[in-house]
C-alpha cells in the first residue's frame, strides 16, 4: 500500500483526478457529508453525476420503495440498486464505454439532541471495476461514537471517502481495503461491526474471513454470521430474541459439546417468556482461541465455522475474555433471557479469583455485571480426569465467596443444573479427538456429531488430517 493517500482530502482528490468513476451520492440522515468532500477538494464534475438526500419518508418511499425501517440494510440495498440503475441507464450511451459507474449510499441515524444513544448507519457502494462490467458491491454497518451529531457527521464523511477510495483503488486486495477504512478515524469514534463484499470483483472472497479481520483489527469487539455463512449485523438476528450461547474453541465440535448445548436448550425452552419463541443459538469463539497457529488461522477458522453451521448454530467471533462481557454485549441487542451453556469444568476455572484482579470489585463485581440483565447459567456435569468420577455442581469445592453466591443464585433461579443424554460422552476430550483426526484414526468419528464428521472427512478439515488406510478401517 506504499504511496496510497491517507488523508481524506488526498483520497477524494485522487478519485476526482482519476476521472475514471462517475456516479451518484444518495445520503439520508446526516447531511451530504461524503459528497461534500468531492466538491471541497475540486474537480468534482468528473466524479459526481448526482447527489440526493431524500429525507421525507414519502419521497424516499417513492424513490426506493416502502420500507419497515429506514436505517436498515434493506433500505440501503434499494438505494444502491435504484441509484446505480439510474446512472448506468441514463449515462451509458454518453460515457459508458470509457467510465466506470458507481452509486454511493448511506442511511444513518446520528445522535439526537441530549440523547445518550450514539449514531449508527448502513453505508455502501455499488461500482464497476471496468467500463460495462457487472457491478460489485461493498456494504458495511457502523456505529458513530462521538459526543455530538456534528462530530458523528464528520466521521461519516471520512468513512465514506475511505470506503470509496478503497473500493476503487484496493478492490483487488480486500484486506488492505479494510485496514484503510479507519484512516483518519479511531475506534473511539467509529465501530465497524459488519462488512460484506459481493459481485464479480469479490467472487473468491469469503465474508466470514472479512468479519474475522474486523475483530482482529479491533474495529469491533464482535462480529457475527449465520449458520448459512451469511454475515450479519448482530441486531438483524438478535433484536428482542431470547439467546442461548456456548463458548469454546470448537476444534472440533464433539458429541459432548453438542450435548451441553442441547440439554441447556431443553431447559431454556421451559423458561417464562421463552416457551413460545425459538431462541437464537450462538457458538461463540474468542479471538484468543483462534490464533493458536497464525499460519493456519483462516483455514482452521473456516473449518470450525462450517462444522458449526452444519449443526445449525450462528457464530459469534469476539475479543471478549469474560462471560460478563458477553452478557453485556448481548444485552445491548435484547431484553429477553440470555442463557449460558457450560460445564462444571468451565465453572471451576471461572471461580478462580485471579481472573478478576482487573476489577476493583473482584468476584462480586464480575457476578454483578454478569447478572445485571436477565441471565441464567445452565451447568452440565463433567468427568474428573483423575478419579473418573462424574462431578456436578454439588460436588465442586467452591471458594467461600462463591459458595454463598452459588447458593443465592440457585435460590433466585439464575442457575440450573442439566443432565447428559449419554454419560459416556463426558469422557470425550477435544484434544484427543484432534490427535485422532490428525493420525487418521477413524475412532474420532464416534466422538463427533454425524453432520460435522461428514464435513471433516469429506473436506479434510483441520489441516493435518489424513484419510484412514484400509487396514485402519477394519
Amino acid at each position: 500500500m506504499s504511496g496510497t493517500p491517507v488523508s481524506t482530502q488526498q483520497k477524494a482528490l485522487a478519485i476526482n483526478l482519476a476521472a475514471t468513476w462517475y456516479g451518484s451520492f444518495a445520503e439520508i440522515g446526516a447531511g451530504q457529508e461524503v459528497a461534500r468532500w468531492f466538491f471541497k477538494v475540486g474537480g468534482a464534475a468528473g466524479t459526481v453525476a448526482k447527489t440526493i438526500s431524500a429525507y421525507d419518508m414519502a419521497i424516499s418511499d417513492g424513490l426506493y420503495g416502502a420500507s419497515r425501517r429506514y436505517v436498515s440494510r434493506e433500505r440501503l440495498q434499494s438505494m444502491l440498486e435504484h441509484e446505480f440503475g439510474q446512472v448506468s441507464a441514463q449515462l451509458a450511451e454518453k460515457v459508458g464505454e470509457k467510465r466506470c459507474f458507481f452509486a454511493f449510499a448511506d442511511t444513518v441515524a446520528t445522535r439526537r439532541f441530549r440523547s445518550p444513544e450514539h449514531g449508527r448507519g448502513w453505508i455502501g457502494v455499488r461500482f464497476q471495476t471496468d467500463p460495462n462490467a457487472e457491478p460489485s458491491q461493498i456494504t458495511l454497518h457502523a456505529h458513530l461514537l462521538d459526543g455530538s451529531a456534528e462530530r458523528e457527521q464528520e466521521a461519516l464523511g471520512i468513512l465514506g471517502v475511505n470506503l470509496l477510495h478503497g473500493a476503487f483503488f484496493l478492490h483487488h486486495t480486500p484486506l488492505d481495503l479494510i485496514v484503510t477504512l479507519m484512516d483518519e478515524l479511531s475506534r473511539e469514534r467509529v465501530e465497524i461491526d459488519m462488512i460484506k463484499f459481493s459481485g464479480p470483483a469479490f467472487a473468491r472472497i469469503d465474508n466470514r474471513l472479512m468479519s474475522l479481520e474486523l475483530v482482529k483489527l479491533g474495529y469491533t469487539d464482535a462480529a457475527m454470521f449465520t449458520a448459512q455463512g451469511e454475515v450479519v449485523q448482530p441486531s438483524e438476528v438478535l433484536h428482542k430474541k431470547p439467546i442461548l450461547v456456548e463458548r469454546g474453541h470448537f476444534r472440533p465440535v464433539t458429541n459432548l459439546t453438542l450435548d451441553i448445548l442441547q440439554r441447556a436448550r431443553e431447559a431454556f425452552l421451559t423458561e417464562p417468556g421463552v416457551e413460545h419463541q425459538e431462541p437464537v443459538i450462538i457458538a461463540e469463539m474468542s479471538l484468543r482461541n483462534l490464533l493458536h497457529a497464525p499460519e493456519l488461522a483462516n483455514v482452521d477458522f473456516l473449518a470450525r465455522a462450517e462444522t458449526l453451521g452444519a449443526l445449525g448454530f450462528h457464530v459469534l467471533i469476539s475479543r471478549f475474555q469474560h462471560d460478563y462481557e458477553i452478557a453485556e454485549y448481548l444485552a445491548s441487542y435484547t431484553d429477553r433471557l440470555i442463557g449460558f451453556a457450560l460445564s462444571v469444568r468451565t465453572v471451576k476455572q471461572l471461580v478462580q479469583e485471579q481472573f478478576y484482579t482487573h476489577l476493583a470489585g473482584g468476584v462480586l463485581e464480575a457476578v454483578g455485571r454478569l447478572y445485571k440483565r436477565s441471565v441464567k447459567l445452565y451447568i452440565y456435569p463433567a468427568r474428573d480426569p483423575e478419579s473418573g468420577r462424574v462431578e456436578t455442581m454439588d460436588d465442586v469445592a467452591l471458594p467461600k465467596p462463591w459458595q454463598h453466591l452459588h447458593r443465592l443464585l440457585r435460590e433466585l433461579g439464575r442457575v440450573a443444573i442439566v443432565q447428559p443424554a449419554n454419560e459416556s460422552w463426558l469422557s470425550i476430550e477435544q484434544d484427543r479427538v484432534m490427535t485422532l483426526i490428525e493420525a487418521g484414526d477413524p475412532l474420532w468419528e464416534r466422538m463427533v456429531p454425524t453432520q460435522a464428521a461428514h464435513l471433516i472427512r469429506s473436506n479434510e478439515f483441520f489441516a493435518d488430517m489424513r484419510r484412514p488406510t484400509a487396514s485402519a478401517q477394519t
